[in-house]
């Protein structure tokens, strides 16, 4: 994992924040899956926020992106910030 990369959580009513920090490589990546598996059928909306992340490396891109056990997450998924676009899976919101 990036020496630097954080996930602060913060719930409110049924929605879940997910502000990232740092570097988004791979172990970054795994790191925020098993947060989304963790927190799964607990929440309704999950919100990532991506306003705090200095880059995002195409390896930790591509094994967030292609990782089958959150992509039937997708539709309940919203991310922001100027990452939010290119973290995007399909099927999810960007704002």
């Amino acid at each position: 994992m990036a020496s630097n990369f954080k996930i602060y959580c913060h719930q409110n009513n049924d929605n879940l924040h997910l502000k990232l920090i740092g570097d988004f490589d791979g172990s970054s990546a795994y790191e925020l899956i098993n947060t989304l598996m963790k927190y799964h059928g607990n929440t309704g909306r999950v919100f990532i926020h991506t306003c705090a992340l200095s880059s995002v490396h195409p390896f930790g891109l591509d094994v967030f992106q292609k990782n089958c056990s959150i992509k039937k997450l997708s539709q309940s998924l919203t991310f922001t910030g100027e990452y939010g676009d290119t973290i995007a899976l399909e099927g999810s919101n960007a704002l």
